[in-house]
């Protein structure tokens, strides 16, 4: 995986551990360890999973000290199993112990959107769909997770309200009508943004259509008007399924033809994978 600049990370990094080191530094680290102890700790997976958000955990302990050696043996994107020794950082302790869990939580939470994210990519993969995730982040995250679905083999769908038209429900109903709504976004974004207009009936997509969008978000829409929605838009749009999107689900919807299935509990919901870091002698 290409990795995030730095520049992007490190705020954030940052931010985490000044939030965890408060007004007085790590006091449990500083009484108990003397400064001069070092040690060699691991992060091992616990379950099975896909890792993403190690450079998060190399800032993490390089921020604290800069002397600290990390050496990744199972870099982001790869899968794990359990056991399986990710990478292991080395030197001055208390540093490490400060450390550890600003850096566990960035790993584990991202590790978790890439291994959800890959669960339904595998789930889909005899089809022609690609899974993509949405703006449902964590606040202050999303270009981290983002990567993470990125990692899991997943899309990325519009980072922000500036890169994309997404005309939702909300803006049809105040606009007063799909046709309106497409129009005037038509008329008044540049030539190189793209226009997507959510539908929830096939009315509402043939109005969609016949007013120029570029893509459409069939929204929670049942298997049979799915399939009637691809045959309906027939090539002339991207058709982007949403709702209900599990493992379980998911491969009878990519199936009806969708080019789009996206899913934001990728990255609002998706479980921590359990990853720890343990003392090695």
């Amino acid at each position: 995986m290409t990795p995030l600049p730095r520049i992007m990370i490190e705020p954030l990094v940052r931010a985490a551990l000044l939030e965890d080191l408060g007004r007085a530094g790590d006091i449990t680290a500083d009484a108990v360890i003397p400064e001069d102890t070092t040690a060699r700790v691991a992060f091992v997976a616990r379950e099975a999973g896909v890792i993403a958000g190690l450079d998060c955990t190399a800032i993490a302990f390089l921020l604290l000290d800069s002397t600290l050696t990390l050496d990744v043996r199972i870099p982001d994107g790869k899968t794990v199993a359990p056991g399986d020794v990710i990478a292991t950082i080395e030197g001055r302790a208390r540093p490490i112990l400060s450390a550890e869990r600003v850096a566990l939580n960035f790993l584990g939470q991202l590790s978790g959107v890439a291994t959800a994210t890959s669960g339904i990519v595998t789930a889909i993969a005899h089809t022609r769909a690609k899974l993509a995730c949405t703006r449902k982040t964590i606040p202050g995250l999303r270009a981290l997770q983002k990567y993470a679905v990125r990692c899991g083999g997943g899309a990325n769908h519009r980072f922000g309200l500036d890169d994309a038209v997404l005309i939702k429900d909300n803006h049809i109903a105040i606009a007063g009508g799909v046709g309106i709504a497409v129009r005037r976004a038509r008329q008044s974004v540049g030539h190189l943004v793209k226009i997507e207009c959510e539908v929830e009936t096939l009315d509402q997509l043939t109005e969609a259509l016949d007013a120029g969008a570029d893509a459409v978000l069939l929204d929670n829409m049942d298997l049979a008007a799915l399939q009637n929605a691809v045959t309906i838009i027939g090539g002339k749009a991207i058709a982007e399924a949403s709702g209900r999107i599990t493992p379980e689900t998911a491969p009878a919807i990519a199936e009806t033809g969708v080019d789009l299935i996206s899913a934001g509990w990728l990255t609002h919901s998706a479980r921590v994978l359990d990853i720890g870091l343990d003392f090695m002698t």
